[in-house]
C-alpha cells in the first residue's frame, strides 16, 4: 500500500495513457518499465493496429487494452482517459522514455493544487548533434508559454481535462491544440528529469529532415491548415490503412 501523502492527503493515482498504431516494439520496452512503477495505479494502451502484435505484449505486463479504429490520436487518448480511474492523467508516447524518476516528478507537482497540469522539458540527444545547442532555447520557450508537445509526456488533472472537454479529435496537431487551452485553465509546469524519444524515425529519415518538417508542420497549422490535411501529408497513404480513409473524410467535412 502506498503511504499517504504529508497532512493525510491519500496518494495520487496517476493512470498512463499509450495511443499506438504499429507500436508493438516500443511497447515491449515501455511497458515493463511502467509496470515496475509503484505510483502507476494503472496502463492503458488505446491500439489502432490491426495486427494481433500488440495484445500479448499489453497482456504480459498487465495493462489494460482498448481496440480503436481509425487510428486518430487525439481521439484514442480521450478514449483511454474515459476508461482511466486516476487522478492524473499522463499521455504518453510509447517512443517516449519514461522511468519513476519522471513518475515522482509528476506526484510531487501535483501535491500543489493550483497546478492544472504540464509536461516535461525534453533532452536533445546524439541524434541532433548541431541542434544541442538549442536545448537550452527550447526549455526557455516551454517556461514561457511554448507549447506542450505529445513526446514531452503531457499529464493533467483528470477534473481538468474532463472540463476541458478532453483533446480535439484530430489525428495529427492535437497536442499542439490542447496545449493552448490547458495553459488558459491555470497555472502549467515544466519538470525534469528531461523526457527524450525514440530515435527510430530521425535515424531512418534524418535528424535535420524530421526536424525541419516537424517545424513547417506547425507553422501550417498554424495558419489554419487543417489537422486531417497535415496528417495525410505527415502519413502518406500506403501507411494509411485503406479503412480509414472514409474516416478521414468524415473528419476532414467536420473541421
Amino acid at each position: 500500500m502506498r503511504a499517504p501523502l504529508p497532512g493525510g492527503q491519500p496518494p495520487l493515482r496517476i493512470s498512463v495513457i499509450i495511443p499506438t498504431w504499429r507500436d508493438a516494439e516500443n511497447l515491449a520496452l515501455l511497458l515493463p518499465k511502467l509496470a515496475a512503477i509503484p505510483a502507476v495505479t494503472e496502463t492503458i494502451v488505446v491500439n489502432a493496429s490491426r495486427g494481433a502484435e500488440t495484445e500479448p505484449i499489453v497482456q504480459k505486463w498487465g495493462a489494460t487494452l482498448v481496440k480503436f479504429s481509425p487510428p486518430n490520436r487525439g481521439a484514442q487518448m480521450n478514449a483511454g482517459a474515459e476508461a482511466a480511474n486516476g487522478d492524473v492523467l499522463l499521455f504518453q508516447h510509447a517512443d517516449t522514455h519514461v522511468d519513476e524518476a519522471h513518475v515522482k516528478a509528476i506526484a510531487q507537482a501535483m501535491r500543489n493544487p493550483q497546478i492544472m497540469g504540464g509536461a516535461f522539458y525534453r533532452k536533445f540527444d546524439g541524434r541532433h548533434p548541431r541542434l544541442m545547442w538549442l536545448e537550452p532555447v527550447a526549455r526557455f520557450l516551454s517556461r514561457n508559454g511554448g507549447t506542450l508537445y505529445g513526446d514531452q509526456s503531457v499529464f493533467v488533472r483528470r477534473t481538468i481535462f474532463e472540463e476541458m472537454g478532453g483533446f480535439a479529435a484530430y489525428p495529427l496537431m492535437e497536442d499542439v491544440e490542447f496545449s493552448k487551452r490547458l495553459r488558459r485553465e491555470g497555472q502549467v509546469v515544466l519538470l525534469d528529469p528531461p523526457v527524450h524519444s525514440s530515435g527510430r524515425q530521425h535515424l531512418k529519415k534524418g535528424a535535420w529532415r524530421m526536424t525541419v518538417r516537424n517545424a513547417l508542420f506547425i507553422v501550417f497549422y498554424n495558419f489554419g491548415v487543417s489537422p486531417v490535411r497535415l496528417h495525410q501529408w505527415y502519413y502518406p497513404a500506403p501507411e494509411l490503412p485503406r479503412r480509414s480513409r472514409p474516416a478521414v473524410r468524415r473528419a476532414r467535412a467536420e473541421l
